[in-house]
């Protein structure tokens, strides 16, 4: 193994520069129009249409890419055989849970159980246009 930079290995920063979190899907243009609106990011613009990968960076800065698979399948929920491996936690004031809750359904998400659980983190969960799972969480 390679030995890591003096850089790197004096500074507490982490050894790496950020984390970006990939979604497989058949039209990632579409999905990543609908993280970019949800997020408060820039769409796609026509320079990113029709590549294999599309990143986008939301107003506090969480990053996303969706990388085209013409073979994706959307996630089950839920799976009663397994475990969920991954999802998406958006955080949002309690205040505006009902508001954004109206917007994700606007943009094409769909609810899979947003009944309010009643304790001091509401959670509501969803899957995107492409099938995959999210949740809205205040707290």
């Amino acid at each position: 193994m390679e030995p890591l930079s003096k850089k790197v290995t004096t500074e507490s920063t982490g050894l790496v520069e950020a984390a970006v979190l990939a979604l497989d899907c058949a039209e990632p243009e579409a999905l990543a129009e609908f993280y970019a609106r949800l997020l408060g990011g820039e769409p796609p613009g026509e320079a990113e249409r029709g590549t294999e990968r599309i990143e986008i960076t939301g107003r506090g800065g969480t990053r996303m890419a969706f990388r085209r698979d013409h073979g994706a399948a959307p996630n089950s929920w839920p799976r009663p055989d397994d475990s969920q491996q991954a999802h998406l936690e958006l955080l949002v004031a309690r205040e505006d849970m009902d508001a954004v809750e109206r917007q994700v359904i606007a943009l094409g998400g769909r609810p899979l159980d947003t009944k309010d659980n009643g304790g001091p983190h509401d959670t509501r969960l969803y899957s995107d246009p492409a099938g995959h799972t999210f949740s809205l969480r205040s707290g």
